[in-house]
């Protein structure tokens, strides 16, 4: 015969409330924040020490992206770079009439984000990728950076 769950012992375990927590806490690295981190980095005042860089295609095509700029960009390891920030937005490093290609692999990642940061800056650009890339949807971050007034448009009219 067995017994019922109220006839079984249960151990139970009481936690009072925690006043206080100290320690270190290391997340995984990930595409999406470490791409941010170094944008934010770039239109910043001074240097920003980011650790933790998740080491992918994605990180990789923005850090080219942030030296093809002139953003300067110190590399302490695969994971950890200090960026010196413009302290507003980044602006070409060519002549007015002249055009700064970005070459993005298939980083979304790099893609949205620098999209919209670069229509702050002055001069002329354009973000490529890969043939998958130009497949992307990116039609209504553009259509909402039109309404703020930046000038820019898809290349082709697919939206992509």
């Amino acid at each position: 015969m067995s017994a019922t769950a109220s006839e079984k012992e249960t151990d139970t375990l009481t936690v009072s409330p925690i006043k206080s927590l100290d320690g270190i806490v290391t997340l995984p690295g990930s595409k999406s924040l470490s791409n941010r981190c170094l944008l934010l980095a770039a239109l910043s005042e001074g240097k920003t020490r980011v650790d933790n860089l998740l080491d992918s295609d994605d990180i990789r095509y923005m850090l080219e992206a942030l030296d093809q700029m002139k953003v300067p960009v110190e590399r302490h390891s695969k994971d950890s770079v200090t960026v010196t920030g413009q302290a507003g937005p980044i602006n070409s490093p060519l002549g007015a009439d002249e055009t700064c290609e970005i070459y993005l692999g298939n980083a979304g990642t790099a893609m949205r984000p620098l999209a919209a940061a670069l229509c702050m800056g002055k001069g002329k650009f354009v973000l490529d990728g890969v043939p998958r890339m130009r497949e992307r949807p990116i039609a209504d971050l553009i259509d909402g950076l039109v309404q703020l007034g930046a000038d820019v448009s898809c290349v082709e009219e697919t939206g992509c």
